[in-house]
């Protein structure tokens, strides 16, 4: 089923999002996902202090595809409201981003440690600040806010913070259904989520445990989903919530996976950082372990193509609708 989402003067062909993933949402497996469906595609967090002093590694993580144009958003991170505006307007390389979206919800000790990410929820006051520098620098495009229900175990100060954000300018606030204590661990809280929605004007996008079994309902509660580690090794998976999943070979998903990544940053980046991926892809077929031993030695994109699509035990393997997301014929 297809739903537009309509976040200020932006609207998108559908409500999927694609989350920003640290170390797995790089340009190529974003293309991967719009090519499947993804309404909006996000990059892996983008410190703003990286963006101020041209990093070199920074812009490279801001290639936009065509496949993503003009559906793309950006993620920045920081805590300095004036770093956020000078990311905005000392450099192009955020031209090509539709919505710029803040981090409020990383819960990674290294993050959280510098006051950044979801600390920014004990500090809702800074937080605000941080959305007006952005909305008055984004050059008239949307302004989003990922947050999560709090930030201590058994916390869930969501409602009043998103009504800041929402003060603040913010044009869609997406919640993460856990506090930032708990990680990833347990399970989202969707009625945290739901009150959120209820209780903000702004279009509210939902994260947290989405899967084939529950996306319907939960598309009810709120005006987005936001898919995260449910879509690694299964970018198809948009395609199937949208109805218009057409089964192909999981040969030729991986092919087409390392050849863009090698097209991104050369042959062997993607043979390195393709096995990550290549785990997820694998992780519910029989003799997965074995094909991994051997993938996990070539150090050659091509090498590595050459090997997956001969690969015996992948032939008759197909991405599919079912809840495990593949077939074997």
């Amino acid at each position: 089923m297809t739903r537009p989402l309509v976040i200020a003067d932006l609207t998108l062909k559908n409500d999927l999002i694609l989350a920003p993933m640290a170390g797995y949402g790089d340009p190529p497996f974003r293309r991967l996902c719009a090519e499947w469906g993804a309404g909006l595609t996000v990059t892996e967090m983008i410190s703003v202090k990286g963006l101020v002093y041209k990093g070199e590694k920074t812009r490279r993580m801001l290639a936009v595809s065509e496949a993503e144009r003009p559906y793309a958003a950006v993620q920045l991170f920081g805590r300095d409201p004036a770093a956020f505006a000078r990311a905005l307007t000392e450099t192009d390389a955020l031209a090509a981003f539709s919505l710029i979206d803040i981090n409020m919800g990383c819960p990674v000790p290294k993050i959280t440690k510098q006051g950044e990410g979801s600390a920014l929820l004990k500090e809702p006051a800074l937080a605000a600040e941080i959305v007006r520098a952005v909305k008055r620098h984004a050059g008239g495009r949307p302004v989003g806010v990922k947050m999560r229900l709090g930030y201590c175990k058994d916390q869930n100060i969501a409602v009043d913070f998103a009504k800041a954000m929402e003060q603040a300018g913010a044009d869609l606030v997406t919640v993460h259904g856990r506090t930032a204590h708990q990680g990833y661990a347990g399970l989202a809280d969707w009625d945290g989520i739901a009150a959120v929605k209820a209780a903000v004007s702004v279009p509210v996008a939902g994260s947290g445990d989405v899967s084939l079994a529950n996306y319907r309902a939960r598309r009810t509660l709120v005006d987005g989903l936001m898919l995260g580690r449910g879509a690694l090794g299964r970018p198809w998976l948009f395609a199937v919530m949208l109805g218009s999943h057409t089964p192909r070979r999981l040969p030729d998903v991986l092919a087409t996976h390392i050849g863009y990544m090698r097209e991104y940053a050369g042959s062997a980046y993607a043979a390195v950082n393709f096995r990550k991926h290549l785990s997820h892809y694998l992780h519910t077929l029989p003799g997965a372990k074995e094909i991994k031993q051997k993938a996990f030695t070539i150090g050659d994109a091509q090498a590595l193509t050459e090997y997956l699509v001969g690969c015996a035990p992948l032939q008759n393997v197909y991405t599919s609708d079912k809840p495990e997301l593949l077939d074997i014929r």
